[in-house]
């Protein structure tokens, strides 16, 4: 009786354990994400620089030009205005397994919002924004899509290909012989 008491106490401890490990993981990345909202929001370059790695890009697609366009992401935070951006931010939704995570961010401003879709990985068990993908939309516009997993997609192995045998091959008459 005693062993099955200790085993389900062991159960038990890891099942807590387990969750309380989601949970950190789930608050680090939401941290990361509000600091980056806050340091728009407010102008706070530190927690730009907690949210962003330091070799982070940020892109988008300028309709004008035809092209994509890159910002450093030093360059965006070296360009936030003092005392921040008049803008409401919120987290849209997010997601992760092991180091990598992914989530969907709103900055809307009075007559325009930019909706980002951020790329994120756990470095130095910390979750750092290394992408940020965003447009800028009318304020009517919502995030689209479904958070339902396809059905896997089975790859099929090739064979492996056949090496020509070199036994008794015929020389061309171009091939130096």
């Amino acid at each position: 009786m005693k062993n099955i008491q200790y085993i389900l106490g062991m159960i038990l401890m890891l099942g807590i354990s387990i969750s309380s490990v989601a949970q950190s993981e789930d608050n680090a990345i939401k941290t990361t994400l509000n600091n980056y909202l806050e340091g728009i929001t407010t102008g706070d370059t530190a927690k730009l620089n907690k949210a962003f790695h330091s070799t982070a890009v940020l892109k988008t697609f300028n309709t004008n030009t035809g092209k994509i366009q890159d910002f450093p992401v030093k360059t965006f935070i070296a360009k936030t205005p003092n005392g921040g951006v008049e803008a409401t931010g919120k987290i849209n939704s997010y997601s992760y397994a092991g180091i990598s995570a992914s989530a969907s961010i709103e900055l809307a401003f009075s007559d325009f919002k930019y909706i980002d879709q951020l790329s994120l990985l756990k470095i130095n068990d910390q979750w750092k924004i290394v992408a940020r993908v965003f447009s800028r939309v009318d304020l009517a516009t919502e995030t689209k899509g479904s958070a339902i997993a396809s059905p896997a997609i089975k790859s099929t192995p090739k064979p492996a290909a056949k090496k020509p045998s070199t036994a008794n091959v015929k020389p061309k008459k171009d091939d130096g012989w």
